[in-house]
């Protein structure tokens, strides 16, 4: 299946085909001619119409995909930041001299008014204004490793379906595509493996970067929405911050300061208790690991696609791929991980209304504006959802607020932080229920319900070992005196 080199550019060859194009394919195949059948597949699909350029970077993406050592897992950073700021872009606001000098001074205020209620300190955060397409590729490395667990799911159903429509009765003839007869499908699959994964990388980047980038019109401050995605710095977004504030009737400053003060306490929270952040991030991970991948809709997309057309099977799964019912576990999961966004939301909420009432008149307002905003979520965050299945908002945050003021109320301020030295005595699921019970118990020495269940379970153990150890006579030693002298 040779063709003439005297055939003039673009005029098809004795195959039917143009000689660039099946050049392009000869050199996809190895150097070997292509199976009459595929051929054959290939003009029926049209590519003897199509654009040699076109078909030769389709191609080129294709290789790359199998070549050794291109494989790429999870989402690319890089892509979904330069995607999402694209996303961004048409509505950012500028940063400039006068954004940077009045985020650090709001940072300034507010944390001097946090220092006289709280013990907990973080004296290296500063102040800073993020544009944003800023706050996205400051952030984006830790929504990545969030939705990569998601990734490693939607590889395996792929490859799962796609070997199986290939084992299928109707399925195309595997010798006309060029591979050998009879060829072991696990073989198959392991050989897929780079592609599929390639493919479920470009899937989860792209709605990465699409949901990354609504959230960045919606966000006030870096880590509002609970997850500590910065480290060093306390954050605002000028331009989303002046948007929200033409809402209530309070001043554009006030407003600054207050959201001011909620980051500076939340980032000295995420700051000064390092356990915090790693534990709601290790949550949102094992949540999203566990995520049912849709199958249904996977063996759909792969079953419906067009091989000509490498965006197929992300524009068939553009809809969802998640599974809507999550299981048991999952649901127990996502109780657990809510309960601990409301918590430190809750006393990220009551630290920052202590701190700003006697200096800001419309704290209270601004107080229940901010709840409101973060128990009912929005458009951003309900797209964040369809990718992750999780809806980052504190179902019970004024429970939590409450438990916090009431702790406060007790024990004083000191008291009321001190339940953040250790997971073992911070306040856990069942606690925001029994608020007069969860004081009583920190008052006492007590700890959270958990931890305290845990210890109660503990010592019974202990006990009945003891009982059962010491037996008739008494005693750990088989019924010996413990106070007499040992013998030889």
């Amino acid at each position: 299946m040779t063709n003439d080199p005297s055939t003039p550019a673009g005029s098809p060859g004795d195959d039917g085909l143009p000689p660039e194009i099946m050049k392009i394919f000869r050199d996809l195949n190895g150097g070997r001619d292509l199976p009459p059948q595929l051929v054959e597949q290939l003009k029926a699909m049209g590519i003897a119409d199509a654009d040699p350029a076109q078909v030769a970077a389709m191609t080129s993406q294709i290789k790359s995909m199998f070549a050794p050592g291109a494989q790429r897992k999870g989402v690319d950073v890089a892509s979904a930041t330069a995607t999402a700021q694209e996303h961004a872009e048409s509505e950012d606001h500028e940063m400039g001299s006068r954004e940077t000098v009045l985020a650090e001074q709001a940072v300034h205020v507010a944390s001097m008014w946090l220092d006289q209620v709280t013990d907990l300190e973080a004296p290296a955060l500063t102040g800073a204004a993020l544009s944003r397409a800023e706050w996205i590729e400051e952030t984006m490395p830790v929504w990545a490793s969030l939705v990569d667990p998601v990734a490693d799911g939607l590889s395996a159903a792929i490859r799962d379906s796609m070997t199986a429509r290939l084992g299928d009765a109707d399925a195309p003839d595997l010798q006309a595509m060029g591979l050998p007869a009879g060829m072991d499908l696990s073989v198959l699959r392991q050989q897929l493996a780079p592609f599929v994964d390639t493919m479920a990388s470009t899937l989860i980047t792209g709605q990465t970067a699409e949901a990354v980038g609504t959230l960045s019109s919606d966000t006030l401050t870096a880590t509002e929405v609970g997850v500590p995605l910065l480290t060093s710095r306390v954050a605002l977004l000028p331009g989303n911050v002046a948007a929200f504030a033409d809402g209530p009737d309070v001043s554009l400053d006030e407003v600054w300061l207050h959201l001011a003060a909620r980051e500076a306490a939340r980032m000295r929270l995420f700051t000064a208790v390092p356990w915090i952040g790693p534990q709601i991030l290790a949550a949102v991970q094992s949540y999203a690991r566990g995520i049912a991948i849709d199958t249904d809709a996977i063996d759909a997309a792969v079953r419906d696609i067009d091989p000509s057309d490498p965006e197929a099977l992300q524009d068939a799964l553009t809809g969802g791929f998640l599974n809507p019912s999550p299981t048991a576990a999952q649901r127990q999961a996502l109780v657990q991980l809510e309960t601990r966004l409301a918590l430190v939301e809750g006393w990220v909420d009551h630290v920052a209304a202590r701190a700003t009432v006697q200096h800001l008149p419309h704290t209270s307002a601004m107080t229940e504006m901010i709840r409101r905003r973060r128990a009912t979520g929005g458009p951003a965050e309900k797209t964040f959802a369809g990718l992750v299945g999780l809806e980052l908002r504190p179902r019970r945050l004024r429970d939590a607020a409450s438990l916090f003021a009431a702790l406060e109320e007790r024990v004083g301020a000191s008291g009321r932080d001190g339940v953040w030295a250790h997971p073992d005595v911070a306040p856990s699921g069942a606690d925001p229920d029994d608020i007069p019970g969860f004081v009583e118990r920190t008052a006492t020495g007590g700890g959270s319900s958990e931890s305290a269940d845990l210890d109660a379970a503990l010592e019974s153990i202990l006990r009945e070992a003891d009982e059962g150890g010491k037996g008739e006579g008494g005693s750990a030693t088989g019924g010996s005196d413990p106070d007499a002298p040992p013998t030889a």
